[in-house]
């Protein structure tokens, strides 16, 4: 299995050796895609968090009565709150996942951005859980987190599996594709190729600080 990582004009090559099962090279890539975003410093994570904002905001429909899934950033993560202060502003109406337990069910529930948040077990912000609650299928937008991702619209995330049980629909469906969902990612997290596996589901863009990227699903 061959990994390309596209990091501006320069693209590295690596290579999988080709017994390694598909779980273990992803837990590879995981970790060196994690690692390099963990070596961002403060000022270059704030200066990047403010560029994605400012594409989405020229790119995405950030109008009033949008129904729209965001996350609450961890602080590994590209720094949602500007993004979420822009949508807020525009009258967007914002929602937050909520993991569901037992966690081995990998559920997720989405939750309206309304009073305090409380953190999770998982060191993840989420509302409380007497919050209006709207199923996946009637969100108009989802920005996604991820560590990886290529043109084709495959997303690696952190193999928790809950995104693409939420909106697994949307792979048998052949015309409506509906929510649109669009990652948010540092530019050097773009890859050239990711093996994509079966439960995979797909982005249809991805905004990065430097752009962007309109995938082949989109």
């Amino acid at each position: 299995m061959l990994w390309f990582e596209s990091n501006g004009s320069h693209r590295h090559r690596r290579v999988t050796p080709s017994d390694s099962p598909p779980d273990a090279a992803r837990r590879t890539l995981r970790a060196r895609l994690a690692a390099r975003r963990g070596s961002l410093t403060p000022g270059e994570r704030a200066h990047a968090a403010r560029a994605v904002a400012s594409n989405a905001l020229k790119t995405l429909p950030l109008h009033a009565g949008k129904r729209v899934a965001v996350y609450a950033s961890l602080p590994s993560e590209l720094n949602t709150a500007p993004l979420i202060e822009l949508a807020r502003e525009r009258g967007c109406e914002l929602y937050l996942p909520r993991i569901d337990r037992p966690r081995s069910a990998r559920g997720m529930r989405f939750l309206a951005m309304d009073g305090a948040l409380k953190r999770n077990r998982l060191g993840i912000d989420e509302p409380d859980p007497a919050a209006a609650r709207i199923g996946a299928r009637w969100l108009d937008l989802v920005l996604l987190p991820l560590l990886g991702f290529d043109r084709s619209g495959v997303r690696l995330g952190t193999g928790g599996g809950f995104y693409d049980r939420a909106f697994a629909f949307r792979n048998h469906r052949h015309a409506w594709h509906a929510p649109r969902l669009v990652g948010l990612a540092y530019a050097f997290q773009e890859l050239e190729a990711i093996e994509a596996a079966a439960h995979d589901v797909r982005m249809d863009a991805v905004i990065t600080d430097e752009g962007v990227i309109q995938c082949s699903t989109g």
